[in-house]
């Protein structure tokens, strides 16, 4: 069954994605019990911010807390905009990361309301090449289960999410084609795409 438009915009909001070719390296010492631990407390804050009744501005906030806390923020960004960001400065890549946090948060964390009351539930965690893949069965009210995989490693130092797989899509390939865009719209002017990102969403 295709994964709906509206699930995949606010799916990709969680995380904090990568492409293949940033992959982590090496598994490191991830036990699949610490894969498991952290895609089950990131759904349960997740559940906890849009069940909470807090006000939308309150919610962003908490949402952009939850990307910093469990997802490899540097490199997600890093991959959101691809080729430019290997001659891109080490401030020009900090403040894009910073945008890039808030834009996530912003655009993604005003559609959860409509997600109270979905659940979610760990099914399995299994290693792969370099990394642990974790299965996940979202449901939303009147909608049929569907799978979400997580992809985390500790490439960072720290157990993080760094992908997410939706029905076999990578959702942060539409983000990396949105941000290009965005830059190619303003002639690959990187600082003025940043500008402009701190607004959008």
């Amino acid at each position: 069954m295709p994964i709906s438009d509206t699930r995949r915009r606010v799916l990709a909001g969680l995380a904090g994605l990568a492409t293949l070719s940033l992959l982590p390296r090496q598994a490191g010492a991830m036990t699949q019990a610490q894969a498991r631990a952290l895609i089950d407390q990131v759904m349960a804050d997740v559940q906890g911010i849009i069940n909470s009744g807090a006000s939308e501005s309150r919610m962003i906030a908490r949402f952009e807390d939850l990307f910093d806390r469990y997802g490899d923020v540097p490199i997600i960004a890093r991959s959101a905009l691809g080729p430019p960001a290997r001659s891109a400065s080490a401030a020009q890549m900090s403040a894009f990361t910073e945008a890039f946090r808030g834009y996530l948060a912003r655009k993604y964390g005003r559609q959860f309301r409509r997600f109270i009351g979905a659940t979610a539930d760990v099914q399995d965690a299994r290693a792969l090449q370099s990394f642990w893949e974790v299965v996940t069965t979202m449901t939303l009210r009147g909608q049929a289960p569907f799978e979400v995989r997580w992809h985390v490693s500790d490439r960072s130092g720290r157990n993080l999410f760094f992908n997410l797989i939706i029905g076999g899509v990578n959702v942060l390939a539409a983000e990396r084609q949105e941000i290009g865009t965005m830059l190619e719209r303003r002639s690959g002017n990187l600082d003025r795409m940043i500008q402009d990102l701190r607004q959008a969403g």
